[in-house]
């Protein structure tokens, strides 16, 4: 077997970018330490959305708009995106980007804490990125589900926790045992709601990939 970094590597030498701005706002934000999509699984996110053709996409963990105006390039021409962040420099951020890109009518911007904001949602979504607190997915879980059209996909990034999550509680640091709690149980959900069929990537930090099931007949 290859190694990892070498086909992460490989991967990376046949993108063509994402267009100047938003390559511009992903290197700005690596080169700031600002958590955005790594490259590698930012080519997924945009094939999945472009496989699903959603017309309403919900975002949890806005950062600065990278992740949206990736989605935005390849969703159907009608399609809208609501995303959702509690961070307020980083809205600022994506405020402006979203204007850079001619995107503010199509993208909406919901300030606040992400638990609250999606119980107060009244739309439903054919497509959910979730990049967020890590630790919250768990209780976040249900609002999402309830958002959730049938035959919508649920697409979980950095479930790999940079690979704590495949080590025991005990061999990782004391301060991050609670959040590897959190998502490995969130993983065990995934896999076990009979309303859900997922499937676990192995691309970039890890990624989830969720679709709720049709009403049976």
């Amino acid at each position: 077997m290859a190694d990892t970094g070498r086909i992460v590597d490989y991967i990376l030498s046949l993108e063509q970018g994402h267009g100047k701005l938003c390559d511009e706002i992903g290197r700005k934000a690596r080169e700031g330490h600002v958590p955005v999509i790594r490259p590698e699984t930012a080519a997924f996110l945009k094939t999945m959305v472009a496989a699903v053709r959603p017309g309403k996409i919900l975002e949890v963990g806005t950062a600065v708009g990278y992740s949206a105006l990736l989605m935005a390039q390849v969703m159907p021409k009608d399609g809208r995106i609501t995303t959702i962040e509690n961070y307020g420099p980083r809205i600022m951020l994506a405020r402006e980007h979203f204007c850079r890109a001619n995107m503010e009518d199509r993208i909406t911007l919901i300030e606040g804490d992400a638990g609250k904001v999606i119980l107060e949602l009244s739309d439903t979504f054919g497509f959910v990125f979730m990049d967020a607190a890590k630790g919250q997915y768990l209780s976040w879980l249900p609002g999402i589900l309830n958002r959730m059209e049938p035959g919508a996909v649920l697409f979980s990034d950095n479930v790999f926790q940079d690979g704590d999550i495949f080590e025991s509680r005990f061999a990782v640091e004391r301060r991050d045992r609670t959040i590897h709690g959190r998502m490995r149980e969130y993983l065990y959900e995934l896999k076990h709601r009979p309303e859900l069929e997922t499937s676990i990537v192995p691309i970039g930090d890890g990624v989830a990939l969720s679709v709720k099931r049709g009403c049976e007949g």
